[in-house]
């Protein structure tokens, strides 16, 4: 059957509109096209879907009493590639089309061939009193009416609606709401534009925070583009330029964005960071050595949080202009202003230049801005003339600013103050002094981290770091780390530790080792502030040392006193090694909110003391340690009511080692809960125990397995929790003189905490059931890999390796985590009979660093070395 004439003229409209756009977005698309090119190209498209709609509108013989009016940013004339075309169909009060069935039957013709013809449309069909209503009610409306504009249809009518919508608007409320709305949006990305999937339209600093100035300055008479704002004074003929320059680059990437992923998509995910770097012309630099250096991404991405930075400080500045001239023309007071100083006032809480050229005139007041905000009690930023002024001095912060030995003094004051040590150097960070007067910093500012497990952009995550070791002197946090807070309420010169939080990264993405090139940097920077020698020493010692004690703490045997004695060494004396841990607490807990958790608090607290003990001139002997834990346990069993020497059947069967390895709390529920059975006469039957509890170290379970030993042990159990869904932070593997195996695991589940007595229950009986069966092994999880795996994977390693004593086998594996990697591990060593003396499970963020002592006389054997490494790097390989 033919189609019908109006069909085919859709099709045609449609093939015709199709091309069209096709042409424009292949010039966006070449990565030789020039971001300053974009508002003509968002132009095109608007100006295309305009002529689309309009002879819709004709064909569909809409009357000629209504009219077509693009809202949003259809209405500034800015169409993104994959956007929505919003429109709003405007009727003449009294004509409402659900009174009309006539005219609804036309209107909704007409939105339906839109549909057909291939645009995405965003209709709305009001009455001219209707949108008045409305936009009094919702923001949301008010603010897309704002930037309406006439299409087609009856041009008297949309004149009225301008004409009583501007009547009707109230700058002062809209400017209150915008900013309301605005501090929402802020909210809901954590207030920084450095996430590291931003959403270039909506995170701060994003194209959204400039059209906000816009429409406050709009809806204020204040004119409706950049150069409006500069001519009325509100920006600095400079300031419009970088806004401009900005807000092409932005413009340029979400444009890009909607081209790669097909759709609308305004975040850079990781899957299109890459993808969208290549059409910028960005390449991957490659080291002399053939290893990646720096990503094209990461070169994308230091771009964008340069320009959404600058972004955030223009909206502030002028969001606060406009707010000012709002209040004059309005006739009320300005906030009076409070000498502080010869050179600074107080505005309403805010520090205030005495004259807009401070700065160039004496710019030692640069750094004294962020002393005076650090001393001043009640002060909450920067007013805009004051944020301003610092704008438009970043040329006089050079070189010889640097060197300054005044400059040099105060920015060491700032870090030596009591108090306010956080707040003033984000504050620094946010109007980029403290790039431009520590230059080293301005290097890693924005600069990403694609290893798995860091949260935040390399800048980002020193100041979080600093603000973890602030909060350790801090009263009100002390029942966050109760240890490291005794710890710091004992500690001199905190400063030292904050200079070290805020070189200990400094010099990532340089290739080489960052610890060392950080420790230079400290060192020079010492020299150059004349901080005290042993001062400096302590420094330098933490930025290159930053990374051992998590290190030793996560993938070493702890019960093993050579590895104390040697840490011990390497920190000297208890100084260094209580810097070293309050920094090292910070540093982990500021990577990622998902890598922090009680078991490494408490494996870092268990290293801390055994050093300190033997710091204090304890010898790391194996059989003192044996006792005083033993002491320990039974003090912990009598309080318990437990019966005399109930202890001794259990206790007979464990060697030194079993000791060393568990703490006198583990050691004495272990005999409270298998004494009794190790005791029985029939206690060689074989049967199987499991016990859990809340895990006394924080979130999860701690669990207790007491059965016969066999060489797939280890993968049995891994295996009932990787189909529990459980995740196993540690396991602790032993066996007895006479052939049990004694292990204990440390698991968490996404489960509420309120579900633990039954999710202990079910463990229980679900483990012994599969341990007493003894089925065969089934197949491992295959869960899907997250985003951010699959766009920056990690090369497997396994490194096999003999012990110190040549008797035991240490194997070291690195991948990225997913679903079922324990449990496909543990297969193999089960496999090729591999006995498990020992497992450190590691999980950074969405990366695993495990460690396992092993041994088996395969491993006595190249070739068994060789096909079980080969076998573990296959099982790593994600699916």
């Amino acid at each position: 059957m033919p189609a019908s004439p109006l069909r085919a003229d859709l099709a045609s409209l449609r093939q015709t509109y199709q091309q069209d756009k096709a042409k424009v977005m292949s010039s966006l698309a070449d990565s030789a096209y020039a971001a300053r090119g974009l508002k003509q190209s968002l132009r095109q498209l608007s100006i295309l879907a305009d002529g689309l709609l309009i002879e819709l509108w004709q064909d569909a013989g809409m009357s000629s009493a209504l009219s077509l009016v693009a809202v949003g940013g259809f209405g500034r004339a800015e169409l993104f590639p994959c956007s929505d075309v919003d429109v709003l169909v405007l009727l003449p009060d009294g004509q409402a089309p659900e009174e009309t069935p006539e005219l609804q039957a036309q209107i909704e013709c007409f939105i339906g061939s839109c549909w057909d013809a291939g645009l995405d449309l965003g209709s709305s069909v009001r009455t001219l009193s209707d949108c008045l209503a409305e936009a009094s009610k919702d923001i949301t409306i008010q603010t897309s009416l704002l930037e309406s504009r006439r299409v087609t249809g009856n041009t008297r009518l949309f004149l009225d609606f301008q004409t009583l919508f501007q009547q009707a608007m109230d700058p002062q409320a809209f400017w209150v709401a915008k900013t309301l709305e605005m501090r929402q949006r802020h909210t809901k990305f954590e207030n920084t534009p450095y996430a590291l999937e931003p959403n270039c339209k909506e995170s701060p600093g994003g194209l959204r925070d400039l059209q906000v100035i816009l429409w406050v300055a709009r809806a204020a008479g204040q004119g409706q583009s950049w150069d409006d704002l500069a001519r009325k004074g509100l920006a600095t003929p400079l300031e419009a330029r970088q806004i401009k320059r900005n807000e092409a680059l932005l413009g340029l990437i979400r444009a890009r964005l909607h081209l790669k992923a097909k759709r609308r998509e305004d975040r850079l995910v990781f899957d299109l960071q890459t993808s969208v770097a290549e059409a910028f012309g960005f390449n991957s630099d490659v080291s002399p050595q053939g290893r990646l250096a720096l990503r094209a991404s990461e070169k994308l991405m230091q771009q964008y949080y340069w320009a959404a930075k600058a972004v955030t400080q223009l909206n502030q500045i002028l969001l606060l202009n406009i707010e000012d001239r709002l209040k004059t023309e309005r006739g009320e007071s300005i906030d009076q202003l409070r000498p502080l100083n010869r050179s600074f006032f107080e505005k309403a809480g805010l520090i205030e230049v005495a004259s807009d050229d401070l700065y160039q005139k004496h710019p030692h007041t640069i750094l004294e801005t962020f002393l005076l905000y650090q001393t001043t009690p009640g002060l909450k930023g920067l007013s805009a003339r004051t944020l301003r002024a610092l704008y438009n001095v970043r040329s006089v912060m050079n070189a010889r600013f640097r060197a300054d030995p005044v400059n040099r003094q105060t920015f060491l004051k700032i870090l030596q103050q009591p108090q306010g040590i956080t707040h003033a150097l984000r504050l620094m960070n946010e109007t980029s002094v403290l790039g431009r007067y520590l230059w080293v910093f301005r290097r890693i500012v924005g600069q990403m981290q694609h290893d798995l497990f860091h949260a935040y952009t390399v800048d980002q995550h020193i100041l979080m770091v600093l603000r973890n070791v602030r909060r350790f002197f801090m009263a009100e946090h002390t029942h966050e780390y109760p240890l490291c807070s005794q710890l710091a309420s004992g500690w001199d010169k905190p400063w030292i530790l904050y200079l070290a939080a805020l070189f200990h990264d400094i010099a990532k993405g340089r290739g080489g080792d960052h610890s060392q090139l950080g420790c230079t940097e400290v060192r020079t920077f010492c020299r150059q502030h004349n901080v005290p020698k042993d001062d400096a020493k302590l420094a330098e010692f933490l930025v290159s040392e930053h990374l051992t004690m998590s290190h030793v703490a996560q993938k070493e045997d702890l019960g093993n006193p050579e590895v104390i004695a040697r840490f011990a060494l390497r920190v000297r004396d208890e100084r260094h090694l209580t810097a070293l841990y309050l920094l090292t607490v910070a540093d982990i807990r500021g990577t990622s909110p998902k890598v922090w958790n009680a078991w490494k608090g408490k494996l870092l607290e268990d290293l801390y003391k055994a050093t300190l003990r033997v710091l204090g001139g304890s010898a790391p002997d194996a059989n003192t340690e044996v006792q005083a834990r033993k002491r320990e346990a039974l003090i912990e069993l009598a309080r318990q009511a437990q019966p005399h020497e109930g202890h001794k059947a259990l206790w007979d069967t464990l060697d030194v080692s079993y000791f060393m390895r568990h703490d006198a709390s583990d050691i004495a529920w272990h005999a409270r809960q298998l004494s009794r059975h190790v005791a029985a006469p029939d206690s060689s039957q074989g049967c199987t125990i499991v016990r859990a509890r809340p895990s006394p170290v924080g979130e999860g379970l701690q669990i207790l397995v007491f059965t016969p030993d066999q060489p797939d042990l280890f993968a049995r159990i891994c295996g009932h929790f990787d189909q529990s869904g459980f995740s196993i932070l540690d396991a602790r593997i032993h066996t007895t003189l006479n052939g049990w195996a004694l292990d204990t695991f440390q698991i968490v589940t996404p489960m509420l905490p309120e579900h633990y007595r039954e999710l202990m229950t079910m463990v229980e009986s679900g483990l012994t059931q599969v341990l007493e069966k003894k089925g065969p092994l089934l197949p491992p999880s295959r869960g899907r890999l997250s985003r951010r795996v699959k766009s920056f994977p990690i090369t497997p390693r396994v490194s096999l390796s003999p012990d110190d004593t040549a008797q035991k086998w240490l194997l070291s594996i690195s991948a990225s985590d997913r679903i079922g990697l324990l449990y496909s591990i543990a297969m193999v060593l089960a496999k090729h009979r591999v006995h498990l003396h020992l497992a450190k499970i590691s999980t950074l963020g969405e990366r695993v660093e495990d460690n396992f002592l092993i041994s088996g006389p395969a491993l006595q054997h190249n070739r068994a070395q060789i096909e079980i490494e080969t076998e573990i790097l296959q099982a790593l390989q994600p699916s």
